[in-house]
């Protein structure tokens, strides 16, 4: 009896020991749980974006002359709008073309340089090139549409077709080109051009338009600014008439925008340098002439 009472003494000791180094492994994975969920909603915190009021408070940047690529940006779409780099007024369309890509994906976007969360009009507004479009710009009486036409069947508008000295040119990366000859001593040039709308649409066509004017600042030098000269609804869509000036020398300009029934609406865009002043008044030809197919 004895033996065995001092046997069963010495034996309980490990017993209660190993009990408390398992009540130690499980103190020490539940710390170790803990940590490892506290780091994690740490890291997340540090991930997650700004909310989007700290972006609506955040500063406005307009987008520069220079097209950023959008990848559209705002569309996806297949069919081919222009996507040039900025060049001036019209530089010798021969070597423009060639460095230009023609895929709509491309195509400058109005809002690829804002803080997130600005719409294509805040940053039209937000633009120091861009004045506001008031009701003190009036109508323009626009004369009679001319009775030669080009038929542009990708954008559904048959627009007029200009009297000499212009003439039919290759219309890539455009759906339609006409072109004055270069001026001498200069190499700019007045340039007639149709495609699908290279913006997005907005849901009034005179905004549509608006941004359709700011996109066409990518085929004026650099610094260029705009002036309105007119603003009226047209049928199916939008006219503008614009001055752009850029250093010491300005252009005539207009863009109408119409729906000829594609999928996307039509641009017509027309500008033409002061050192062919006498062009100016086939800029009213453009915007009065332009017209749906059919």
């Amino acid at each position: 009896m004895t033996t065995a009472t001092r046997t069963g003494t010495t034996a309980s000791p490990p017993k209660r020991s190993r009990i408390g180094d398992i009540r130690m492994r499980v103190v020490y994975r539940g710390l170790a749980v803990i940590v490892a969920v506290v780091a994690a909603a740490v890291t997340l915190i540090v991930v997650l974006p700004s909310e989007p009021d700290e972006v609506v408070a955040g500063p406005v940047t307009a987008p520069p002359a220079a097209p950023a690529s959008s990848g559209p940006a705002s569309s996806s779409s297949p069919s081919p709008s222009p996507s040039l780099s900025p060049s001036p007024v019209v530089a010798e369309a021969s070597s423009s073309v060639t460095a230009e890509a023609s895929a709509e994906a491309s195509a400058p976007s109005p809002g690829v340089s804002l803080a997130p969360g600005y719409t294509a009009m805040e940053a039209l507004y937000a633009d120091p090139r861009i004045p506001r479009l008031t009701r003190k710009v009036k109508r323009m009486a626009l004369p009679r549409p001319a009775k030669r036409t080009v038929e542009d069947e990708r954008v559904g508008l048959a627009v007029p077709r200009l009297a000499r000295p212009w003439k039919v040119y290759g219309a890539a990366p455009f759906t339609s080109k006409q072109v004055l000859p270069k001026a001498r001593g200069t190499s700019v040039r007045g340039m007639f051009v149709t495609c699908p709308l290279p913006i997005t649409e907005q849901k009034s066509p005179r905004n549509t338009a608006l941004l359709a004017a700011r996109w066409t600042l990518t085929h004026h030098p650099r610094g260029a600014k705009i002036r309105w000269l007119a603003s009226q609804p047209v049928k199916h869509g939008w006219m503008l008439v614009y001055r752009v000036k850029y250093g010491k020398n300005t252009s005539r300009a207009a863009v109408v925008v119409m729906d000829g029934g594609m999928s996307k609406p039509g641009l017509a865009f027309v500008t033409v340098p002061d050192t062919q002043r006498k062009r100016w008044p086939d800029i009213g030809r453009v915007a009065s002439g332009v017209r749906v197919l059919g």
